[in-house]
C-alpha cells in the first residue's frame, strides 16, 4: 500500500520537523511560530486516518479477535468471525456517513453555497482539507472491512477455517 505508507510517512516527518521548530523557535531563539498549530491538526489528521487505512488493509487494526482466539475451530468461530465482521463494517459504515456529512459541510460552508466556509484562524487553511483525511480515511477503512466480512461470510457458508 504505497499511497498509505508515503502519507503516513510523510505526515510523520513533517509533523516532526514541525514540532520541532517550534521547540526551537520557544526554547532556543526565544520567539513564537506563530499558528503552526493549525499545520500539525492537518497533518496528524492525514497520519492518523491514513494509518487507521492500513490498518484495516493489513488486518492490524483493533478488533475482536480475542474472543475467536480462544475458540476451537468449527461452525460457531466462523459465525463469531462474521459477527464480528459485520459489526466493524456496519459501524464503520455509520461513521463514514458522519464523515461525508462532515466533509460537505467544510466543503459547501454552514448554508450550503460554498459561502462563509469554516477556515482556520491564522493560516486561512479551508478545513475540508483535514475533513477529507476523515472521510477518506474512513472510506479505505469500510471498503477493506468490506472485504473482510465477504471473506468471513464465505467462510461462514463454505464451511472453511475462519
Amino acid at each position: 500500500m504505497g499511497f498509505f505508507s508515503l502519507v503516513c510517512f510523510s505526515m510523520s516527518v513533517l509533523l516532526a520537523a514541525l514540532i520541532t521548530a517550534a521547540t526551537l523557535m520557544r526554547y532556543v531563539f526565544q520567539a513564537d511560530l506563530y499558528g503552526y498549530e493549525e499545520w500539525v491538526k492537518l497533518f496528524a489528521f492525514w497520519l492518523y486516518f491514513c494509518g487507521a487505512g492500513y490498518g484495516a488493509f493489513n488486518k492490524s487494526h483493533v478488533s475482536a479477535d480475542l474472543v475467536t482466539a480462544y475458540i476451537p475451530e468449527g461452525g460457531f468461530k466462523r459465525f463469531l468471525a462474521f459477527l464480528k465482521d459485520l459489526v466493524t463494517f456496519a459501524v464503520t459504515c455509520l461513521f463514514l456517513y458522519y464523515g461525508y456529512e462532515f466533509f460537505m459541510f467544510g466543503f459547501r460552508g454552514p448554508l450550503g453555497t460554498g459561502i462563509a466556509l469554516p477556515m482556520t484562524t491564522i493560516w486561512r487553511i479551508p478545513l475540508w482539507t483535514s475533513y477529507l483525511a476523515i472521510t477518506l480515511g474512513l472510506f479505505f477503512m469500510a471498503w477493506y472491512f468490506g472485504v473482510a466480512l465477504l471473506q468471513s461470510a464465505k467462510a461462514l457458508l463454505k464451511g472453511e477455517k475462519a
